[in-house]
């Protein structure tokens, strides 16, 4: 999917002596906020920009620095809006379909880019969609004096405002703008043009806030818009997952220790420099990794002789007293013990018990279950147990 974003446009009732398109908005050219929502959608493949001559190099800066790799060109627009769109349409190649979305409408979310792309990317007689919102005022016309024309109250029942993005197969775009060059034709939006030669036009709802800047105070607006979202995402808790996997052979004369619990009655324990506890390694590493904090290598070497034998319960605790320190809670973990032996069942609500206390979580947090091999691989031959752990962070 190709998008034209139309950017030649003076704006002269926004009253600047430049482009309304490189108006300060929320630390950022308004156009950045534009791009950055075509950038985010993946239903759009490359980006197109339609500007003045004397605007290009400027506008192929922005696409470089908000366009997320997608602005491929930047093309000279015509005498107007139909020529600029026309002249973007050829730069698109062979493009089966294409959006249109105004610059000067930067609240678009990437969400309403999608699903306008989706209306027309399906098979059906659609040939055209636009985001569109139901008008909710009362609409009247009035006289030359200005005033309100008796019995003229235009109902609502059935009336859209028209925005964009809207999008095409492109054949049939370009036999709408053909049309209305032929016959002298100047429309106020390319879906219109679509609909004047009969085709079908699909209304995707919009979103009030997907507003146009043409006035200073419109500007004013947006930015509330985009702050106001700036700020939830900046609101919005940092979640994090981590996996992790460890494996450790049997060795006689060894002590086995699953999940902090000792298993007495076990003829042999798991070969390793600390106890060898090996779930609870395979959970060190699921929350290290979470946080983008290495792995249990990095912080408990086994050339250190200050772990040989260590219980592996420290290092959890520690591994929690880092997380702690970096402002992670823990919402939960999950961990599945892969061993013929010992049987895990019946010792594992001891092992949730003593690894919440280790988190400071209560055990509905933690998930301990266990499987066997079936027979296959070291596991199921009986020659060591391994384990599978997940893990979910948030801050």
């Amino acid at each position: 999917m190709c998008a034209l974003i139309p950017a030649a446009g003076r704006g002269a009732r926004f009253g600047s002596p430049e482009n309304k398109v490189f108006a300060p908005l929320l630390g950022r050219p308004l156009l950045g906020w534009t791009l950055e929502a075509f950038a985010r959608c993946d239903a759009v493949e490359r980006v197109l920009l339609i500007g003045n001559e004397t605007d290009l190099p400027r506008l192929r800066e922005l696409g470089g620095t908000y366009g997320g790799g997608k602005v491929r060109d930047v093309v000279a627009g015509g005498a107007d809006r139909q020529a600029s769109v026309l002249a973007g349409v050829a730069a698109c190649g062979d493009a089966e379909h294409v959006v249109i979305h105004d610059a000067a409408r930067p609240c678009v979310s990437p969400e309403l880019v999608a699903q306008t792309v989706a209306a027309v990317s399906a098979f059906g007689p659609t040939c055209a969609a636009t985001a569109a919102i139901p008008v909710a005022d009362t609409l009247v016309r009035e006289d030359d004096a200005n005033t309100m024309l008796a019995g003229t109250n235009v109902p609502r029942e059935r009336l859209w405002a028209v925005q964009t993005p809207q999008a095409f197969r492109t054949r049939y775009l370009v036999a709408a703008h053909e049309a209305a060059r032929m016959h002298g034709v100047r429309g106020t939006d390319d879906a219109g043009l679509v609909r004047r030669i009969g085709r079908v036009v699909q209304l995707v709802p919009g979103s009030p806030e997907n507003l146009k800047v043409t006035h200073p105070a419109d500007l004013a607006l947006a930015e509330a818009i985009l702050a106001r979202r700036e700020g939830a995402a900046a609101a919005a808790p940092d979640v994090r997952i981590g996996y992790g996997y460890d494996v450790h052979p049997f060795a006689d004369g060894r002590r086995l220790f699953l999940g902090g619990v000792e298993f007495r009655d076990a003829p042999r324990g798991l070969l390793g420099h600390s106890d060898a506890d090996v779930l609870l390694h395979a959970l060190c590493d699921a929350l290290l990794g979470a946080a983008g904090m290495g792995d249990i290598g990095d912080l408990f070497p086994n050339t250190d002789p200050a772990h040989k034998d260590r219980p592996s319960i420290e290092f959890l605790r520690e591994v929690k007293a880092r997380l702690d320190a970096e402002g992670y809670r823990i919402a939960n973990v999950d961990i599945t013990v892969l061993a013929e032996a010992p049987k895990i069942g019946p010792r594992a609500a001891e092992m949730k018990n003593t690894i919440a206390a280790a988190l400071g979580v209560t055990p509905g947090r933690v998930g301990v279950k266990a499987t066997t091999n079936e027979g296959m691989g070291f596991v199921g031959r009986g020659e060591g147990v391994a384990v599978h752990a997940a893990a979910l962070l948030f801050r």
